[in-house]
Order: structure tokens, then C-alpha cells, then sequence
């Protein structure tokens, strides 16, 4: 019997466009430790309509810019993207300067937050924004608001 939503996959599944996706794979592979699980190729072009990686536990999407199609546009095209893709990893600090060596752009610096974890954003070479974090302290949500309380009597920047 066919399965709604496949057993390999989750309910929710990003889905990237990029400019030059065969050298996005390769850098989510550097950056990230994505393992490509299938690539298709627009017939005659070369140019990758679909492929599929996976990076921890979940599976992202990725296909080229094919600015004639409606919602193929990239974040390099469309000037910056508004979405932010949140990865846990083990350890927050050597992931986000893998990144960096492998062509990411830091947004914001790796530090403590208020929340409980160690967290840092950066750009990758083709215009996502990623979040990198590692879950350092457990906190009650009176606990986490305290400190977001606290943190947030600090001027910005300081």
C-alpha cells in the first residue's frame, strides 16, 4: 500500500533554490557533512531540476534557478531571503568555523543565549541563511523568560 508521506521522509521538508546547485551540494557536503541521495538533470542542460541531500537526520530539497518558473527564483536573485534554517549539531563552535572555512559568511558570532544554547548565523554562498546552535542548558520556560528579561535590559550590541 502507498504511504502518504513516504517512511524515509518527514512531514515538513525544505526545499532550496539555488544558483549553481551542483556547487551548492558540494558545499553543504564541506560545510555541513550532506550526503547527496539523488540528483536529476534538466535533459540536454545539465542544470539540476531536483536533487535531495541529507544533512544530520533530516532530508532537504534543492533544485538550480529557473527564473521563468513561478517560485524558482533564488535568495541571490531576489536579494536576501527572509527564511533561516535552524541546525542542532554537536558542537557549535566546530561546525561554524567548517562552514566558514568552506565558504560560509558569518552573520552573527557564536555565543551563550539566553534560551539555552550555543548559537551562531551565517550566510552560505549561495544566499540561505543558516543558524547553527548545540542545546547547552535545559530551562523551564519561567527560567528562559527571566533571562530573556535580563538579556534584553542590555543595549543591543553591548
Amino acid at each position: 500500500m502507498t504511504q502518504a508521506i513516504p517512511s524515509d521522509m518527514r512531514s515538513l521538508t525544505p526545499h532550496l533554490v539555488v544558483k549553481d546547485a551542483a556547487a551548492a551540494i558540494e558545499f553543504y557536503k564541506t560545510a555541513f557533512g550532506a550526503v547527496e541521495q539523488c540528483r536529476m538533470e534538466m535533459p540536454g542542460s545539465g542544470l539540476i531540476m531536483h536533487a535531495q541531500i541529507q544533512i544530520g537526520d533530516c532530508k532537504v530539497m534543492l533544485a538550480e534557478e529557473f527564473p521563468d518558473c513561478a517560485g524558482s527564483t533564488s535568495p541571490l536573485s531576489l536579494g536576501g531571503s527572509p527564511v533561516t534554517l535552524h541546525h542542532y549539531v554537536e558542537n557549535v563552535d566546530e561546525a561554524f568555523q567548517k562552514a566558514l572555512k568552506a565558504g560560509a559568511q558569518e552573520t552573527m558570532p557564536v555565543s551563550d543565549m539566553f534560551w539555552g544554547d550555543r548559537y551562531g548565523k551565517l550566510k552560505d554562498p549561495f544566499g540561505h541563511e543558516w543558524a547553527l546552535a548545540t542545546h547547552v542548558k535545559d530551562m523551564t520556560p519561567e527560567e528562559t523568560m527571566k533571562a530573556a528579561a535580563e538579556c534584553f535590559k542590555q543595549p543591543v550590541g553591548s
